[in-house]
């Protein structure tokens, strides 16, 4: 490594981190959002998942092949084009009303805003995946002697993001402190757009520096030497593992705090939640070296997959808040390590690789969780969901708030529930709720609390009027015009359903770092047979 770049290694970290924080920001708003999507265009879970698996798959995509040429086209060069993808994501985002409107609203509009939603997540995907492209093996090679160390603490950088996205996101969504509402409810396009701000800051602080090479390129690795590491069967069982660490990190963490919120009974705790847990990470992931000296990578990585089993287990079951925190909390602690620690075993194991090693890794996760962890974690809450609304006694509930059309995933099909209807159920739940409070604090003489509660009934019957508005063929309108009279009888059915579905596809996803944590456990073995683990330096395998 030349002397000019080890000079400002820790600049490129940091700058490296906040490229990753952007990432962060961006994907804890669009958790945080769902309900927005889902209210204002009708989108089913499944749908959601297939708009947040897109902005997932763009970024495998994008890492797998940048990093067969990133060392030839230069660390600074890719990073232009991230910043440049990364704006383009957010013009697309904030034009949504207008493409709807453009197509003529209706169905076609619908169509047309899914359209432009996907290929803009997938867009800020793309622009994540040529960061992660440069970012990882430029810290593995700014600091070769302890991997694990800054690779977490490069990766603390999207938790850190998760916790700003998850705060704004809170505080635009009519959230408080201590009774105060310092923003009020601001459109989720500008919620989804402020990923741009730690955009500017990595692109200022990566102008004009010089950026290493990988450590292979360094050593004058050929092309051919660092694909043959592919052959490696412990290499491809880490792609595996690191598949299964996308889909169960990534995949989990754009429905978790859908989730957390429906089994508290409000959104907002569980977008709360999810920030205390990405703070959890967050803090976590600057001590991963001494946990790594005392458990070995893979140990820890192994304990992390236990952790992550028993986490989604218990949010799959518990129905008070302080178990949700509980559960919440071991499930985070188990997630913490996994994605940068596979990275550097990879590197360390596979120094010879390169940037297509720790590229190839980071493509397995991403695609993993793109293609199959968020459409699969959606599909089955509907699946589940609808389910539990099919039995006898709520088969008139479903049919009425059913999906038109089937969703699809793997070969399965489910008519999912329509987001839209669902949206006004809950808006006129909740203008009853609180038309009944402001009775009930009338009749007690609390007449401030009595005028609050009416103001709340108001703005819930303006939301509703605005969302009619939004629906040009008039379908929507139609269909509340004569199911409405059911709204109340059929609250408690949806809303239980939902939260089935949800708390029945988190049991099922535990399955995935069950399975993780055994195959950390036979590599442990496997090592252990081979005079134990340690890390492969270039110079002592043969020259390529």
């Amino acid at each position: 490594m030349s002397s000019g770049t080890a000079s400002n290694a820790t600049r490129l970290l940091y700058a490296g981190f906040f490229s990753i924080f952007a990432s962060g920001v961006g994907f804890s708003i669009r958790a945080g959002i769902l309900g927005d999507w889902a209210s204002e265009y009708g989108f089913t879970k499944t749908e959601l998942g297939d708009i947040t698996g897109g902005g997932l798959t763009g970024f495998g995509v994008v890492i797998l092949l940048g990093s067969l040429v990133v060392d030839r086209i230069g660390y600074g060069r890719v990073m232009f084009a991230a910043f440049f993808m990364h704006v383009l994501s957010a013009v697309m985002t904030l034009m949504t009303d207008q493409v709807f409107n453009w197509a003529g609203g209706g169905d076609a509009g619908r169509n047309a805003v899914f359209w432009n939603l996907y290929v803009s997540m997938f867009l800020f995907a793309v622009a994540n995946g040529m960061c992660e492209v440069v970012v990882n093996p430029m810290t593995a090679a700014l600091f070769p002697h302890r991997k694990t160390h800054y690779l977490n603490v490069l990766h603390a950088g999207w938790p850190g993001g998760l916790i700003a996205g998850g705060l704004a996101s809170y505080f635009m969504k009519e959230g408080t402190l201590f009774g105060w509402e310092p923003l009020g409810k601001v459109h989720w396009m500008v919620q989804m757009s402020l990923f741009l701000v730690p955009v500017l800051v990595y692109g200022a602080m990566m102008l004009g520096q010089r950026f290493p090479t990988s450590e292979a390129s360094e050593a004058g690795v050929s092309y051919k030497r660092m694909l043959a590491e592919f052959a490696s069967l412990v290499l491809l069982t880490l792609l595996l593992c690191h598949a299964l660490v996308g889909y169960v990190e990534l995949g989990t963490d754009s429905w978790i705090a859908n989730i957390t919120g429906a089994i508290m009974d409000d959104p907002k705790k569980g977008l709360l939640l999810f920030v205390y847990t990405s703070g959890l990470m967050f803090a976590l992931r600057f001590v991963a070296g001494p946990l790594e000296h005392r458990l070995t990578p893979l140990g820890l990585l192994c304990v992390s997959g236990v952790l992550g089993c028993i986490g989604l287990l218990l949010l799959g079951t518990v129905t008070t808040i302080l178990m949700c925190v509980v559960a919440a909390t071991i499930y985070a602690v188990g997630k913490t390590f996994l994605w940068p620690t596979m990275l550097a075993v990879a590197s360390e194991r596979f120094p010879r690789g390169g940037a297509i090693v720790i590229g190839a890794m980071g493509g397995a996760g991403m695609l993993s969780a793109g293609l199959l962890g968020g459409p699969g974690i959606g599909f089955k809450q509907d699946y589940f969901a609808t389910q539990e609304l099919k039995k006898e006694d709520n088969r008139a509930t479903y049919e009425r708030y059913a999906k038109d059309k089937e969703s699809h995933f793997l070969g399965f099909s489910v008519r999912g529930l329509d987001g839209s209807k669902v949206g006004l159920l809950e808006l006129s739940e909740k203008e009853r709720k609180a038309r009944k409070a402001a009775d009930e604090a009338e009749a007690a003489g609390d007449l401030k609390l009595a005028q609050k509660k009416r103001e709340d009934a108001a703005g819930q019957a303006d939301e509703i009027r605005r969302t009619l508005e939004r629906d040009k063929d008039g379908k929507l309108k139609a269909w509340w015009e004569e199911n409405k009279r059911y709204a109340e009888s059929d609250a408690g059915p949806i809303e239980k359903a939902r939260l089935d579905g949800g708390q029945a596809a988190l049991r099922m996803t535990a399955v995935v770092p069950a399975t993780m944590a055994v195959l950390y456990l036979l590599l442990i073995l496997y090592f252990m047979s081979q005079g134990g683990y340690k890390p492969v330096k270039i110079d002592e395998t043969t020259p390529g």
